[in-house]
């Protein structure tokens, strides 16, 4: 059995704790089931989504000049070429990761599914090794649930819809998350007739509800969306499929059809693959490992960062989660996201943005105060005819913190780093005030909101 100073299971996030163990003198294994190296965010996430929902963005806008006089049109899309021109782009960068975990000077790569047979032992392709430290960034894959007929069709999930090389005439998203809601405006903007089936009665739940109503209102221009519905059965239809749904409450069953159907319902974590709790490791009701704010498991000098433990499940988040962890290891820090912003967004069209608490989480331990303002109430706003979207500051009565920020509309993942900076240096609105913002500039919006505090 080969023992060693560290096991580090995922070569996404994981990478960090890899570099920096080799780089304090250590010996390390990296394990990956493959058979992509880089992580879930290189290879079926946040990057080649992005480059897809890109192109879906610019149809968009080509819609929206109209509205501002210019007479233009979409005359065709080219799905094939940009299916490829992602698949070409994400081969090339996961390429780059695995020549370079292969060449990576004292580094042992396991490359197969790992799983542990014992404490601190893990067996690959059929080789027992022991860790004395293990570091589990072991990722997450789609949930599909226990529907009927499912396994007689051949449904799409945000992994293999990425392998697609023709356009759908229709499809069937089934889940309204961030996940769904990105890949119907791609595949709207594409030209297919979506439609969007949620069992709860909004869209992205974890979002302010102004924000999902205004998203549902947006949506529904260009898409069927179905809520309060919940999936029952899946049947083949033809060269298509054919989905039996039911009302939530009061059961009334309802009818969609489509060429493709993609289940977007959320992900579990691989740690049931790594069987764990061989280690004493424990995970929770969802499959999620347990962590303490410093990412250890119920097992001594055994860690989980990242989608492994379902806590924060963004990239940023797991990246920061790593270096965190490996830096309490490696020197006696006590690092934690507890108490940091941690941002997101939602790359659907309108685009959304949200740091720290929601209105109804701030007001259940806080005084707060309340602002909101809308685009078209700045001067840049107003010139693109934005209509619609908004930001929406809570802050804290007592002394002027931001509590939480949310924002629906162009540019808002890049609009919300102001305020992300803002809480994380401990500063409050008035500070935020008191930096001068270039006019007229969409920033605008973010002071704007605060001054409308109610």
């Amino acid at each position: 059995m080969e023992e060693y100073d560290v096991i580090v299971v995922g070569s996404g996030s994981g990478m960090l704790i890899v570099n920096q163990s080799l780089a304090h003198g250590g010996k390390v294994a990296l394990v990956d089931k493959g058979p992509r190296l880089g992580g879930t965010c290189l290879n079926y996430g946040c990057i080649p989504s992005k480059m897809l929902i890109h192109v879906a963005d610019r149809i968009m806008e080509i819609e929206k000049v109209r509205e501002l006089g210019v007479k233009v049109s979409v005359e065709s899309v080219d799905f094939s070429a940009i299916m490829q021109r992602m698949r070409l782009s994400r081969d090339k960068d996961e390429g780059g990761v695995r020549h370079g975990i292969e060449h990576l000077e004292g580094l042992d790569f396991y490359m197969g599914e790992g799983n542990f047979v014992g404490d601190y032992t893990l067996q690959v392709n059929g080789k027992e090794i022991k860790g004395d430290r293990i570091f589990l960034a072991s990722g997450s894959r789609p949930m599909v649930p226990p529907i009927k007929g499912l396994g007689m069709v051949d449904f799409l999930t945000n992994d293999t819809v990425l392998e697609m090389e023709e356009k759908p005439k229709s499809i069937i998203i089934v889940g309204g998350g961030y996940i769904g809601v990105e890949y119907a405006h791609f595949f709207s903007a594409m030209g297919t007739r979506v439609t969007i089936i949620e069992m709860a009665d909004r869209l992205v739940l974890s979002e302010e509800p102004e924000i999902a109503e205004l998203l549902l209102k947006e949506l529904r221009k260009r898409m069927t969306v179905s809520l309060g519905t919940k999936l029952k059965e899946v049947k083949k239809d033809g060269e298509g499929v054919r989905v039996i749904a039911e009302s939530a409450g009061e059961g009334k069953q309802s009818e969609f059809t489509a060429e493709r159907i993609m289940l977007a319902i959320g992900r579990r974590s691989n740690a049931d693959l790594l069987k764990v709790e061989k280690s004493g490791v424990d995970i929770d009701e969802k499959g999620f490992i347990k962590v303490n704010k410093y990412f250890e498991t119920s097992k001594k000098n055994i860690f989980a960062i990242g989608d492994a433990n379902g806590q924060n499940m963004f990239t940023h988040a797991a990246n920061r989660e790593a270096l965190f962890a490996i830096d309490n290891v490696l020197h006696g820090e006590k690092n934690t996201l507890e108490g940091r912003t941690v941002p997101h967004a939602v790359y659907s069209y309108p685009q959304i943005a949200s740091v720290g608490y929601t209105e109804e989480a701030a007001k259940k331990s806080r005084q707060i105060a309340v602002g909101m303002a809308h685009y078209n109430e700045v001067a840049k706003g107003e010139a693109m005819l934005e209509k619609e979207g908004f930001a929406k500051a809570i802050i804290d009565k007592k002394d002027g913190s931001i509590l939480g920020f949310h924002i629906i509309g162009p540019y808002a993942p890049i609009l919300i780093q102001e305020v992300v900076n803002a809480m994380m240096s401990g500063g409050n609105s008035s500070e935020i005030n008191d930096g001068i913002h270039i006019h007229p500039s969409l920033t605008d919006l973010i002071p704007v909101a605060l001054n409308s505090i109610d």
